[in-house]
């Protein structure tokens, strides 16, 4: 097997140049080249700069050396000046979805409420359900922000924990956390608030000191641009006084045991130390750039997708002032996704098609990480250009 860069370039149907293209093929026995490697834009995992991806060849240590200590110091440090907050931060190897199994564990003996406008929603009360906990549901509808005024009177003394997605990926719909979690305080001061934050954290501005999540959760491979294999979680110091009551919390996913840990800069169980590496230098350059400045950055690729989305096709399908920064999900109308994805996959790009209930009329652009308003209008050009071909 043969490993070769192909640099082409493009043209649109007028024969006039647009730029090039860079990919990585598999030369097959014969002889044709198959695309190992895309620029993504999908939901996630995201693109990952090649330095980024050099950040992980350093050599290997234990996770219990004096090397390991300063990198998960370091790394802690970098994270709350980033997200603006004094709370413990933990870190486990995984997929966020291993967090938000241990917030309802440690957070939840009987009953929770799980607020859900989309899949994922649906998946941490899911979670929790799995777990032995009583759910109540408020479900808004798809494409619909989740509002203060849909949990009126639905928090009761019972309710040990609420919980709702940010920013929820299947529908692309940015919820404000702040207002729900003062209604939910407002309704019952002793419940907790668990606040999925995938696919929002480090790209647009969740307000932390407002917020004051005693639980919220964010993984690698989205906005912090890393491959997957890490998660996070915020929590407060009423989420582990209440953690130390609740019974059969695992281990795993124990977060008394976790703090211990986290306290000496030590993890629980062997972290992945190489991912501990890049995420350690992409800190240093999210910080670089400025949390301002990263979110505005996207808000503005947010903003390029959104309109583009109004000239081209039928919009995008969120409710108007409640879109993500992050996913752009736009109404297909009758564009044949699974064709039109297969030819701007042959030119070397990769989006995402709709997820869950509105999969057959909606598909998925992913402008986070370290992508740039550039790059954003590069993919729409040449999505543009495979339109007008069909």
């Amino acid at each position: 097997m043969r490993l070769l860069v192909c640099a082409r370039a493009n043209y649109n149907k007028y024969g006039v140049f647009n730029h090039v293209i860079t990919v990585l093929l598999r030369e097959t026995a014969d002889g044709r080249g198959i695309i190992l490697s895309r620029k993504l834009f999908t939901v996630g995992p995201v693109n990952v700069e090649p330095e980024v991806l050099q950040a992980m060849t350093k050599p290997m240590i234990t996770h219990r050396s004096k090397e390991y200590k300063e990198l998960h110091g370091n790394i802690m440090e970098k994270m709350k000046k980033a997200l603006n907050t004094d709370q413990d931060i933990f870190l486990v190897g995984g997929s966020a979805s291993v967090l938000l199994e241990g917030s309802i564990r440690n957070g939840v003996q009987n009953k929770s409420l799980g607020i859900t406008n989309g899949s994922f929603g649906n998946r941490s009360i899911e979670i929790g359900e799995l777990n032995g906990k009583t759910v109540d549901k408020v479900q808004v509808p798809w494409g619909m922000a989740m509002k203060p005024e849909h949990i009126a009177g639905k928090v009761g003394k019972d309710i040990e924990m609420v919980h709702w997605v940010s920013n929820e990926s299947s529908t692309g719909v940015f919820s404000d956390s702040v207002a729900l979690a003062k209604e939910v305080r407002a309704q019952n001061p002793d419940a907790l608030v668990m606040v999925d934050a995938v696919t929002s954290a480090f790209a647009m501005d969740l307000k932390l000191k407002e917020l004051q999540p005693d639980a919220l959760v964010f993984g690698t491979q989205k906005a912090l641009a890393l491959p997957p294999g890490l998660a996070m979680v915020v929590v407060s110091e009423k989420m582990m006084e209440r953690s130390k009551s609740v019974t059969n919390k695992g281990f795993y996913t124990d977060f008394q045991k976790l703090k211990k840990q986290n306290d000496v800069n030590y993890a629980l169980t062997t972290p992945p130390v190489s991912l501990m590496y890049a995420l350690d230098f992409q800190l240093d350059r999210i910080l670089k750039e400025g949390m301002a400045a990263r979110y505005r950055r996207h808000q503005e690729m947010a903003d390029i997708v959104r309109n583009w989305a109004k000239e081209k096709l039928y919009g995008i399908f969120p409710e108007e002032g409640y879109q993500s920064n992050t996913i752009g999900v736009l109404n297909r109308g009758d564009l044949d996704f699974d064709a039109f994805h297969t030819k701007l996959k042959a030119q070397g790009y990769e989006i995402s098609n709709g997820y869950g209930e509105v999969k057959e009329k909606t598909f998925r652009i992913g402008h986070m990480g370290d992508l740039t308003p550039a790059r954003v209008k590069e993919l729409l050009s040449v999505m543009g250009d495979i339109m007008e071909e069909m």
